[in-house]
């Protein structure tokens, strides 16, 4: 049976991690893992919601080498953990804050391991270990689990770091600002520093002052791990910052002007990740060289009907995508959106993603985003779209013009809502109805 090490660092001495710029050593590392895996209480299920990155991989590390399953849903509102305990009966909440409000049975990740570390041997597990279950961030519906073995995690990032440049024979630092319990962030900045010989930066910073000077605190090479809501807060805000080797976005597409822009504040590389919860990461480009999607190594697209199923490489059986894609070869495809992303208004078609590109284009606006205005507080009953927008200095007279030079009229948002920020998660998603909710609410309060 073909087993996977937990690490590829050659040496007990190498670094894993850096908190607060101090390095954290694989022998340490193993030492803490073992520590905690002996004081979990009994129980299959764990559901890490650790906020320190580094903390997260010891309780990753301690549920494997206990047998125990990682739970990783991207979001922790009540709603989605009422739906986890239903799931896992026996789940309890592996956390590092005090003041954790879930409402599982916590665990509180100890201060301090009464031993002092010793040297251990790497542990490798069986490829068919279950590592973790994790979650689709429930953008179109509630959140669906999906069973994810050692082997397939293993493999996705071995398969994927030569793509992103980490095994070039240099110690890379990642930082990354997306939580580890998201599936893009659990891939790119625990697993695959873990399984790579590389190292992460134990923070999660959200303003760009915080990000830049989390980079700085770390040895170089250093990649960003990011998205594009936090690109964007980054080139508006000023901030300088130090020397990047290369910046990883994922979670939505971006388009070639804003990697451009990227690429020349940050003088660096930027490269794009696509995947989903349910294939984990399949492929990349160079944003600012090509629109198209180069595939993984041995990972294909297949059309059937109007779907695109995905197979081959890590991906372990025929699984449907839930995007447009059109297959332009072998290896490469074309993003065209979401399949749950099109929209249908007086019989003419567009889809979420092309009209928030179009709000998002007009200068002056910060951040933006459509959604159906259908059955909200003082909306006809027809279906209409609406828009709430972060645009300081703008109003909503000089929007809908510019709007109107872009769009169909029938695609004009009424309402249009202006607003201080977006209810945006911690990847930068907008779950629709998380949308609705806010859009709603908003209109309450105008209303009154």
């Amino acid at each position: 049976m073909e087993s996977i090490p937990l690490l590829s660092h050659n040496s007990p001495a190498a670094v894993i991690a850096y908190r607060d710029g101090v390095a954290v050593t694989v022998q340490q590392y193993l030492s803490d893992a073992l520590h905690l895996a002996r004081s979990l209480p009994e129980s299959r299920h764990v559901l890490n919601a650790c906020a320190d990155r580094y903390h997260f991989a010891v309780g990753l590390a301690a549920c494997l080498v206990s047998n125990r399953v990682s739970l990783l849903p991207s979001t922790h509102t009540p709603p989605v953990i009422a739906q986890l305990a239903q799931f896992a009966p026996d789940a309890i909440c592996l956390t590092d804050e005090l003041r954790c409000e879930i409402e599982l049975p916590r665990h509180y990740y100890p201060h301090g391991f009464s031993a002092a570390a010793a040297a251990s041997s790497v542990p490798a597990f069986a490829a068919t270990q279950l590592a973790a279950i994790v979650f689709t961030s429930g953008s179109t519906g509630a959140p669906l689990p999906y069973k994810k073995t050692w082997g397939l995690l293993a493999r996705c990032v071995q398969a994927g770091a030569p793509r992103l440049g980490l095994l070039d024979g240099r110690a890379h630092t990642l930082v990354g600002t997306v939580p580890p319990q998201h599936m893009y962030g659990f891939e790119s900045t625990i697993l695959l520093a873990l399984l790579t010989g590389n190292a992460f930066s134990a923070e999660r910073p959200f303003y760009p002052a915080d990000v830049a000077a989390a980079v700085r605190r770390v040895p170089r090479p250093r990649t960003l791990v990011t998205t594009p809501i936090h690109l964007r807060a980054v080139l508006s805000s000023g901030v300088e910052f130090p020397p990047l080797e290369q910046v990883v976005s994922a979670t939505a597409p971006l388009t070639q002007e804003l990697a451009g822009e990227v690429e020349r504040k940050l003088q660096t590389s930027l490269l794009e990740i696509y995947g989903s919860t349910e294939t984990g990461q399949i492929a990349t480009r160079r944003t600012t060289e090509s629109v198209a999607w180069a595939l993984w190594p041995g990972v294909r697209l297949v059309a059937s009907g109007d779907r695109v199923l995905a197979h081959g490489g890590h991906i372990e059986q025929l699984t449907p995508m839930c995007d447009v894609i059109e297959i332009t070869g072998e290896n490469e495809f074309l993003l065209h959106g979401r399949t749950a992303d099109l929209v249908n208004v007086a019989g003419k078609r567009s889809s979420f993603g092309y009209l928030n590109a179009q709000l998002n284009a007009i200068p002056g606006v910060l951040d933006g985003a459509f959604f159906l205005s259908e059955g909200l507080t003082g909306s006809t009953g027809v279906a209409r779209l609406g828009a709430v927008v972060v645009a300081p200095g703008l109003s909503v007279a000089l929007l809908t013009e510019q709007l109107r030079q872009r769009l169909d009229p029938v695609f004009l948002p009424r309402p249009l809502l202006l607003v201080d920020e977006l209810p945006r998660n911690a990847t930068g998603k907008l779950p629709h109805q998380a949308l609705r909710g806010f859009a709603s609410s908003q209109l309450r309060i105008n209303e009154s």
